[in-house]
Order: C-alpha cells, then structure tokens, then sequence
C-alpha cells in the first residue's frame, strides 16, 4: 500500500484550498525555476528513466513521446502542448479531481513538460460538462499568470510560455487526439489519418504533443524527487503510482492514487471496503474504463493492476477505471448499454464504425432479450472482427471489446437467454397456452 508521502496528489479529495498559496504550501512551483535550468534534453531523459507511461489509455511511454519532438524549428513554426482533459470514457473521473483540487501541479507541469519539448504554448482541452472545473483552472491559471509563474519570463526562467483553457462541446471522439486536434482548431471533432503524425504536423500545422492530465500533473514531482524515486513503484515496465477510479458494486467508491501493479484484491479491499456482499458475490470487473473487455472475478482478484498484468488476461489497465459489477449486474445488458454508447459517439467518418457499431448494438439488444439465433453470438464475433482494426482511431476497437469479452467469458450465459427464449415461443408451447 502506497504510504501518504509517496503521493504525489495530496489533495486530491479538496480537504485544503485549491488556490496558489495552498498550493505552494503543498510544494508546488517550488523553485520552478531550477527544474527548467535542467535544460530540454535532462528533463526528457529524466522522465524517460522514470518509466513514466501516458495515463489517458493507451500507456505509450512519455518521455519517449516528447522525444519525438523537432528540436529547432527549420521553418519558423512554433511547437504547441495539448493536454488532454476530456475524460469521457464511461468509468473514468481522475481527471476532473486533478481540475477541481490541485491544478497548480498540472499548470506547473504544462510548463515544464513544454519547456522540455520547446512548445510555446499549452492548450488544455476541457471537457464542456466540466464546468465547475473549468471554472477552477481558469481562475488557477490567472492566479498563475498575475504572480509571473507562466506568461513573459514564466517563473523568472527567462523562457516565455502560454496556457490557454479551451472548452469542448461534448463529444467523446475528441478524446482521440487528433480529432481534439481538428475540435481546437474550430473544425468537426474527427480523427485525422497518420501520418502526418501530430509531432510533424500537428495543432495549426505545427509540431504538437498531446498529453493526458495526469501525465503532465506528475512531472514536476518526478523531477523533484527523482526518476528513481518514480522508478521503485511498480513491476518492470509498469513503474509509478496512478490513479485508480473505482465505481460499482463496492461499499465505498472512490479515486485513490496507488502503486501500479498493486493486486486488485488489495485496491478493493484496502480502499472500497470490498464488494458489496463479499468476494463471492463478485461477477466480472471492466478494468480500465468502458473500452477495455471484461474481466471475471475468478481472473480477475489476485491479478496486478498494471498495463502487463491486464493485457496477459486479456483487457488493459486503459484509465484504470475500475467498474465492478456483483452477481445482480444483469452482465449482457450491461455490455449493450456500452454498445449503445458507442454507437452514439462514433463519428462516422469510417464506414465499418460507422455502420459496424450501429450492426453490433442492435445484435446485443437481441441477444438481451434472447431474441436471436444460436449462430448469431458467433455472426456478432464476426462483426467485432470487421470493425477492430479497421478505423482510422481506436474507437472502432473500444466498441468491439467489450463486446468480445462477453462472448468469450459469458457465451453460456448468452447461450441460456436464446434457448429460454426459444422455449418460451416454441410451437407447441404456444399452442399449449391456447
């Protein structure tokens, strides 16, 4: 269990002041000004040891990412930072407690992680449902702004940087980055195809990366302490502390930050007060926010909460959105409600998303009800298979996930539904009722 001065977020819970002078007091923009001095190069290479891995989803290593960044601009083009605090994934909230409670870490951190990769600006993207939060970070911002933290000079670094607080209009595509990308530039949130990837041709046609919240909140403290220190948290490859957002059918729902690869009996129990009607009253877990297949609960109780130990059951740690679902969850509804969401989200722009997720969500509602055909479970398979890998983002992967995870974990119980169904309506059955 992670002890209390190995969190990185301590005030999470918003039992002290958001403002700048709690802020301070809690150790942020403490002498901003050395860790910039580091110089471009140090800082990446020190977020490179740390083992820092991209807290949106898709764990991509972060200071491997910054590195890709142009190192002089050839042409006169400035470099951009996006961040991403859009946070739309069905199970996910970190974000918004980083927004509301401590968003000076993540100011500081913009500055820093944009000094690194020589970016003139920072845009956080904001989800548009966020409106109490948007509210605090803009108000942190000017905070920032007026005591010459970021701006002209920002920290007294003799390096000039700007953050601006951009508000998105509800869609959960703009998650993806390049249609956050297309959605900051006033255009239709729709993915872009790569290449060009963003840290060629990204924001306005200049070099950018985009970064989750927590991702970029985390630097300034790694710097601090030391990438070591980061480094002694977790299993190979899966190095830290994260947070973990646990929803469902647990006594006590929460956001906690912890050490990755902390087993999920631990986070239930040390931090929810267990399952609501005990370990035996457990039915299947989604691990990391709605994108990622199901886990059952026998897989699922002893395994490390990490990028590996989630991908060897055959899900992912995603956001590490933790939604736990007890034996009164009725499993194949649940999954078609998912469905239906991404339905409703998807963009359009490709055909097998498109039309696939629309197929997939109307094959599940039969399925539900048990109105449907033995062979469909596999024809529906089939239909994940079409879609998965077929789209220009990975929304066409996180609509047919979910999906094969149910089929292959709860066949039978899809299986069941049919026959029961079928006996229901049988002939004779029918005949007999008359």
């Amino acid at each position: 269990m992670l002890a209390d001065k190995d969190r990185i977020f301590t005030n999470l819970y918003g039992f002290q002041d958001w403002g700048l002078k709690a802020a301070q007091q809690r150790g942020d923009w403490d002498d901003t000004k050395s860790l910039i001095a580091r110089g471009h190069d140090n800082i990446i290479e020190e977020v490179k040891a740390s083992g820092l891995r991209g807290r949106g989803g898709a764990g991509f290593p972060t200071g491997l990412k910054w590195s890709f960044m142009p190192k002089e601009s050839k042409d006169g083009r400035p470099s951009f930072l996006v961040i991403n605090a859009d946070e739309s994934e069905p199970g996910s909230c970190k974000d918004r407690e980083i927004i509301r409670h401590d968003p000076h870490k993540l100011i500081e951190g913009a500055l820093v992680a944009g000094y690194a990769m020589r970016a003139r600006a920072a845009y956080i993207y904001i989800r548009g449902e966020y409106i109490r939060e948007a509210e605090t970070l803009q108000a942190a911002i000017d905070e920032a702004y007026d005591a010459g933290l970021i701006g002209k000079n920002a920290s007294k670094s003799g390096y000039d940087f700007d953050v601006f607080l951009h508000r998105g209009a509800g869609a959960y595509i703009c998650g993806e980055e390049t249609a956050m990308i297309e959605s900051l530039e006033g255009k239709k949130g729709q993915p872009r195809l790569k290449p060009p990837f963003p840290a060629g041709a990204g924001l306005y046609g200049c070099p950018t990366t985009v970064n989750n919240v927590e991702s970029i909140a985390v630097v300034p403290t790694i710097l601090r302490r030391g990438a070591s220190w980061f480094a002694s948290f977790g299993r190979e490859n899966n190095k830290g502390t994260k947070l973990f957002q646990i929803s469902g059918h647990v006594n006590k729902p929460c956001v906690v930050e912890e050490a990755l690869s902390i087993p999920f009996s631990e986070l239930i129990e040390k931090h929810c007060g267990g399952i609501i009607g005990g370990k035996d009253n457990l039915l299947a877990v989604i691990p990391g926010g709605s994108s990622v297949p199901l886990v059952p609960a026998e897989q699922i109780w002893d395994a490390p909460m990490d990028f590996d130990g989630l991908k060897d059951l055959g899900s992912g740690l995603g956001t590490a959105g933790v939604i736990v679902m007890d034996k009164s969850t009725d499993i194949v509804r649940a999954i078609s409600r998912l469905s239906y969401f991404y339905k409703h989200e998807s963009c359009g722009q490709c055909t097998p998303c498109r039309e696939g997720t629309g197929w997939m969500w109307r094959m599940m509602e039969r399925l539900r009800t048990g109105d449907a055909a033995i062979e469909e479970i596999d024809m529906l398979q089939q239909v994940t298979k079409q879609v998965e890998g077929h789209t220009i983002c990975a929304l066409g992967d996180a609509a047919a996930w979910p999906i094969q995870g149910l089929i292959r974990h709860f066949r039978p119980e899809l299986e069941r539904r049919i026959e029961e169904h079928n006996a229901k309506f049988a002939p004779d059955t029918l005949e007999a009722a008359e």
